[in-house]
C-alpha cells in the first residue's frame, strides 16, 4: 500500500485528479447500489407497505384538494 500512494504521489497533479474522479465514481456505482438492493428488500415486506401507505394518506388528501381548486378556478371560464 505504501508503495502505491508514494507512485501516485510522484504522479502528475492531472493524473492523480483523474484518478480520484474514477475511485469516487466507483464508490459512489456501490452506495447506490447497497442502497437499491436495501430499498428493495424493506419495500418487499409487507408491514412496510402498509406503513407507506399510511404515511402517504395525507397527501392524497392534499391532491384532491388541489385538483378541486384547479377544476373549480374561475379564471377558466
Amino acid at each position: 500500500m505504501k508503495k502505491i500512494i508514494h507512485h501516485l504521489r510522484r504522479q502528475p497533479e492531472e493524473n492523480r485528479r483523474h484518478i480520484l474522479h474514477i475511485i469516487i465514481f466507483i464508490l459512489a456505482i456501490i452506495m447506490v447500489m447497497l442502497w437499491v438492493f436495501s430499498l428493495g428488500k424493506n419495500l418487499a415486506n409487507p408491514d412496510t407497505k402498509t406503513k407507506i401507505k399510511q404515511d402517504l394518506e395525507p397527501f392524497s388528501v392534499l391532491k384532491d384538494n388541489i385538483v378541486d381548486g384547479v377544476s373549480n378556478n374561475p379564471s377558466d371560464n
